[in-house]
């Protein structure tokens, strides 16, 4: 295959759906909890010289009494990456750089430290390949083995669907990605990470797509009930502290080491965006 047109459309359509869905459920949480907080929705446009429909995307923001900071974003973009960056990238060369890219991206920063934050994305793209990738890692600053085993089982149940051997494999994934090399320490307490799920035929494609869509359903499933289970309880300064001490090695990761903030940056996205991994805030001591 060489064109992906029709493909990329329907991983946008879903990604949007999804989008919407764990919104509506974010903000029932909200309201739970006796906040009026919803999300506020920013379009923007790509910019790339010579290219007629370089795509762009919408960023969804909320900021309330159960998530400080959450950021749920959908773009779908395309156009020619630059020649030094194209080398980097799965199918594509200086000769031959065209790509699109369309995908979800979520990251929430809980009010209470006894309430995970959460990491998901999922995401098709295309050079002269076409593949998928994502996952979804669960970070809390205060970390409860039954919390962990919950968001565990139910990835495990999402990759058994599909490969008996995917959930070992990208639960392996997962730990190597999220690491801090300079300080020797994992982000979180893991979940799955994938990428390259070639898609090249139509067969391939509604495979992997369908195990993406899982994914995504995975995420909506459980997360909300961790959630649920740990947002009204109390905490003391030194549980606050611990949490921001622990965003800043989160922002230290997202800068230095994530990938999906260095093509976002390399490929013209919206900082913003890009940018609202970061916590609304951390400290350094």
């Amino acid at each position: 295959m060489t064109d992906w047109t029709e493909q990329t459309d329907q991983a946008r359509n879903w990604f949007e759906d999804l989008r919407d869905r764990i919104c509506a459920e974010f903000e029932a949480i909200e309201r739970d909890a006796g906040s009026d907080a919803v999300f506020t929705y920013t379009p923007w446009d790509r910019e790339e010289a010579g290219n007629d429909d370089p795509g762009g995307g919408v960023q969804g923001l909320m900021k309330g009494n159960v998530f400080e900071k959450v950021g749920v974003n959908v773009s779908t973009v395309r156009g020619s990456f630059s020649p030094e960056f194209a080398g980097q990238v799965n199918g594509a060369s200086a000769e031959q750089p065209g790509f699109t890219a369309t995908g979800i991206s979520l990251v929430a920063h809980m009010a209470n430290p006894h309430v995970p934050a959460v990491h998901m994305n999922t995401r098709f793209l295309t050079t002269q390949a076409a593949w998928f990738g994502g996952g979804a890692d669960l970070n809390p600053p205060l970390p409860y083995e039954e919390d962990t085993a919950d968001f565990h089982a139910r990835f495990r149940a999402a990759c058994a669907g599909h490969n008996p051997t995917y959930y070992d494999r990208f639960k392996k994934w997962a730990d190597d990605y999220f690491f801090i090399p300079h300080r020797g320490v994992h982000r979180g307490v893991g979940g799955i990470f994938y990428d390259h799920l070639e898609s090249e035929d139509d067969a391939a494609f509604e495979r992997n797509f369908a195990f993406t869509r899982d994914v995504g359903e995975a995420f909506l499933d459980i997360y909300p009930k961790l959630v649920r289970r740990r947002m009204e309880s109390d905490f003391t300064e030194a549980e606050k502290l611990q949490q921001l001490q622990w965003r800043g090695r989160y922002a230290e990761f997202n800068l230095v080491y994530d990938r999906g903030t260095l093509f976002g940056l390399k490929t013209g996205g919206n900082i913003d965006a890009i940018l609202m991994s970061l916590p609304p805030e951390a400290v350094w001591s």
